[in-house]
């Protein structure tokens, strides 16, 4: 595991590494398909700027709603940000940013359904370099590993479930970039929810989170929410037409 990374005087954390270059990818991607719609390539760093913002500061009021952390010192501290506070905020953020330029709309949520499953993808690199018990259950197979010199270090072998998802999610991503194209208006976004809502739903059953309800955990409960919404969008394009793009 490399938690941090010392390059001559300077130290850094390798979860921060990849947190900042997971935002440069979905940036880059963007700026790639802004360019192909036509839309100022420049409207790529705004939207990664007002995702970035939007999502620290929902990160950063989840985690102090949820463990009662009201003071000063939790509120303003570098730890405790949490996924689901932060996808809240950086759509939130987002979706403001969008509003500001004339831009809200199904087009703006197709532009970023490749670029949020790439950077997830790169997410979890962190997650694996930094050992930040993210990691799965115990298990002997041929590729558990232990995270000693991890931020939450454990020496009993472990499915290494970072792995898994961002291979799983970088498949998603090309997937969808490749069918970029091939959709009305809506239709990729809907595909994201239900693949992003599936590889979700699956690796929590080699996570340890604990189960809130019906045996499942917080995070499936989400991702059955999402594959819902996605499938449910899906049907009901469907039901007043084909899915696939008119050609001219």
């Amino acid at each position: 595991m490399y938690p941090d990374l010392n390059i001559g005087p300077i130290s850094a954390h390798t979860f921060g590494l990849m947190f900042a270059l997971a935002f440069l990818a979905a940036g880059a991607v963007i700026a790639r398909r802004l360019g192909e719609l036509g839309k100022p390539v420049d409207w790529a760093y705004e939207i990664v700027f007002a995702a970035l913002i939007g999502g620290v500061v929902g990160a950063r009021l989840y985690y102090v709603i949820q463990n009662n952390a009201y003071d000063s010192s939790e509120l303003f501290s570098g730890s405790g940000l949490v996924w689901y506070g932060g996808a809240i905020g950086g759509t939130i953020g987002v979706c403001l940013w969008a509003a500001y330029r004339g831009f809200l709309g199904l087009t703006l949520l197709d532009l970023c359904a490749p670029a949020l499953a790439l950077g997830y993808a790169i997410g979890r690199i962190g997650c694996q370099l930094s050992g930040d018990g993210d990691y799965g259950k115990a298990w002997g197979g041929p590729w558990a590993m232990a995270y000693p010199d991890g931020t939450l270090p454990t020496r009993q072998e472990v499915h290494p479930t970072p792995i898994y998802e961002t291979l799983a999610m970088g498949l998603v991503a090309y997937v969808l970039w490749r069918l970029r194209d091939r959709f009305q208006t809506g239709v990729l976004f809907s595909i994201y929810l239900v693949l992003a809502g599936t590889e979700r739903f699956l690796v929590e059953f080699l996570r340890r989170n604990d189960h809130v309800l019906l045996g499942l955990t917080q995070a499936q409960l989400i991702s059955l929410a999402m594959i819902a919404a996605g499938t449910a969008w899906l049907t009901v394009k469907a039901s007043r037409g084909s899915l696939a793009r008119a050609t001219a």
